[in-house]
């Protein structure tokens, strides 16, 4: 693609996060949205919504690369990267609406949303457990690649992508997994979403030494900082970790330093958050500083408000549908669960 188209691409990706993560927020909170969708006071997404507003540029800097054969797993503040991976709006919005057309059936919701037609693995409300889950996902391309080459195939070179947040980092998981990642040498791009919080807690003062790109190298992983908040440098800095790793020369780790300018959850106000630090990221969104630098290149902006409104009908369409979707039959609470017995599935 040409620069322009680049940047068009990138700026179509990241509206519809926003637009959907706006819509949701929403929804969860049971007001009126700018979409038209009133709650009546009350949440039609009910349980924990977390959000990626102000991150946009980081999934679809990365997920620019993939194909639909690279798997990918997320965090609880997965929204962003499934949608940037390919997978469809309608039915994740159905999704975290409980409903039967939603990806899990209405039964997995915002943070159990997956989408295995377009490798996205699945979101994790449990801090760091999507680590493990790539380290897998990738060892297992490992040995299919060394089993094509073995008879005499060309191997595919699918890669896996794990998004995890600066709070990962602190579990077990995360050694564990670049650990294990680097002894087998495993096709895996790490992606470490910095986004300075914990929860309710800022990541900083509870991180000992200089945080994720550290810990890789301790492991030599070789690591590349980026400005998560500008996605050409994202995207730049991903088109070559992500070629890296089809080529073999695997594990690496991208550190994307970004912010989240919402609460842990849709309803928290992050009133414990200074005011001037929150004034300060969002002089730093992502959106539009693509705006401004399309403009400064002589885009027409009117391009880039179209993409805003095909967006938002988008999310208006999808709201809509998950509205009128039935809920899931009762008989489905006693599928895709295992029996404690012979191990069968039912």
């Amino acid at each position: 693609m040409t620069d322009d188209q680049i940047l068009i691409s990138l700026y179509r990706t990241m509206v519809r996060i926003r637009a959907f993560e706006n819509a949701a927020e929403i929804a969860s909170q049971g007001g009126v949205s700018a979409y038209g969708q009133s709650a009546g006071g009350a949440a039609q997404v009910r349980g924990p919504l977390h959000l990626s507003t102000g991150q946009e540029a980081v999934p679809a800097g990365v997920c620019a690369h993939l194909r639909p054969d690279d798997y990918l797993t997320s965090t609880h503040r997965g929204h962003g990267h499934t949608l940037a991976k390919g997978a469809d709006l309608t039915r994740m919005m159905a999704e975290l609406f409980g409903k039967s057309t939603g990806f899990n059936g209405g039964k997995g919701g915002s943070m159990h949303i997956a989408d295995f037609s377009v490798g996205m693995l699945g979101a994790n409300g449990v801090v760091a457990a999507g680590l493990p889950i790539a380290v897998g996902a990738a060892h297992a391309q490992k040995i299919q690649q060394a089993q094509s080459r073995a008879a005499g195939e060309a191997p595919t070179d699918a890669i896996t992508v794990c998004f995890f947040g600066d709070g990962a980092i602190n579990r077990g998981p995360f050694l564990e997994a670049l650990n294990w990642a680097q002894v087998y040498g495993l096709p895996v791009l790490f992606v470490c979403e910095d986004n300075r919080w914990s929860a309710t807690t800022a990541s900083g003062p509870m991180t000992a030494g200089a945080g994720a790109s550290a810990r890789a190298h301790g492991m030599d992983i070789a690591a590349t900082q980026v400005d998560g908040n500008d996605a050409l440098a994202v995207h730049t800095a991903a088109a070559g970790l992500v070629a890296q790793v089809r080529a073999g020369h695997g594990p690496l780790l991208l550190h994307a330093l970004t912010y989240r300018i919402k609460g842990h959850v849709s309803v928290d106000p992050a009133g414990y958050r200074d005011p001037q630090e929150l004034a300060a990221a969002l002089l730093t969104d992502p959106i539009a500083q693509l705006r401004e630098r399309a403009q400064a290149q002589g885009f027409d902006l009117r391009e880039l408000d179209a993409l805003d409104h095909a967006a938002t009908a988008e999310v208006k369409a999808a709201l809509d549908a998950a509205g009128a979707a039935p809920w899931p039959d009762a008989d489905a609470a006693y599928t895709d669960v295992q029996t404690t017995g012979d191990g069968t599935w039912f």
